[in-house]
């Protein structure tokens, strides 16, 4: 099993046919994603070719649903566009949305996160590298050859540190990385991912990676005290981080003691998460686990 993406999955990309709609459907549809449809009105009938394998591009998605019966679909929109695409998507009904644009306008993030979550469509982003459940499905940028499939459940606000602890992983092996990205408004949240490996029957360990700045982690740590049965392990990026500056993404900023690393830390440690100094350390504390699944604590 996996969360939010499986084998079964059918794939739809809005901005196929741009450049890095492109390389990325490619790139999914080599990792056995069930790509089924592009989406672009202005290109509505023509197909894009892959290697071999061509994809018919829809004028809409909810064109694109009724003929391919798809149920995700990822967002490689330019940021002036991310709002009307990712409400259209909830207007067809779709029920994941991965939106990888990156630099869209907080209002519209707010805007288009409401209207999604009123019609029931789950936004994973933006600003975020999609997410993976390997050897099952691909949605987005994570790539998909630096790992295989296990019993790890990965959520993350960092794409580069998704990949390196998938990595670090690679003989364990990962049920699903989601990427839920670092903006300051997402759709998915920590807490969303934890209840989802929390049911999920073939995940066993869960890492969840922060950073600094809000207070998801905290939030996500009294949830993981009240809620979460399975052993978590975590790590939060930006413990040198400068009071008051943004570090990479837009939410990762500190003011005063609010946001900072050693809060999240200390938030997490209380509720029994092993916390890693660094993302070595982090695998190494999930290795211990696997090796004595009874232990929660460090």
């Amino acid at each position: 099993m996996a969360i939010f993406l499986t084998k079964d999955s059918k794939v739809l990309v809005q901005g196929m046919t741009g450049a890095e709609g492109m390389k990325h459907t490619r790139r999914m549809l080599a990792a056995g994603t069930d790509v089924v449809g592009g989406v672009n009105p202005r290109k509505a009938g023509a197909e894009a070719g892959f290697d071999g394998r061509t994809v018919p591009v829809f004028g809409s998605v909810r064109t694109a649903m009724d003929a391919t019966g798809a149920d995700v679909t990822v967002l490689f929109v330019p940021p002036p566009f991310a709002r009307a695409a990712v409400i259209e998507a909830a207007d067809a009904g779709i029920p994941l949305a991965v939106v990888i644009t990156e630099g869209i306008p907080v209002h519209d993030a707010v805007a288009f996160q409401a209207y999604a979550r009123q019609r029931g469509t789950r936004v994973i982003g933006p600003n975020c590298p999609g997410l993976i459940s390997p050897g099952q499905s691909n949605a987005g940028i994570i790539p998909a050859d630096i790992t295989k499939p296990g019993r790890i459940g990965l959520v993350s606000k960092s794409g580069t540190l998704t990949y390196q602890l998938m990595y670090e992983l690679r003989d364990i092996g990962f049920s699903t990385c989601v990427g839920i990205g670092g903006d300051p408004v997402i759709g998915t949240t920590h807490i969303d991912a934890l209840a989802a490996f929390e049911a999920d029957p073939d995940t066993d360990v869960i890492v969840m990676i922060g950073e600094i700045g809000g207070d998801a982690e905290e939030r996500a740590a009294r949830f993981i005290a009240d809620q979460v049965t399975k052993p978590v392990v975590g790590y939060i990026a930006g413990f040198t981080a400068p009071e008051g500056k943004t570090m990479g993404h837009a939410g990762a900023i500190v003011s005063g003691s609010s946001g900072t690393a050693e809060a999240k830390r200390a938030a997490l440690e209380a509720a029994g998460v092993r916390v890693g100094a660094t993302p070595t350390e982090t695998a190494g504390q999930v290795l211990a686990l696997l090796a004595d699944p009874a232990g929660r604590s460090a």
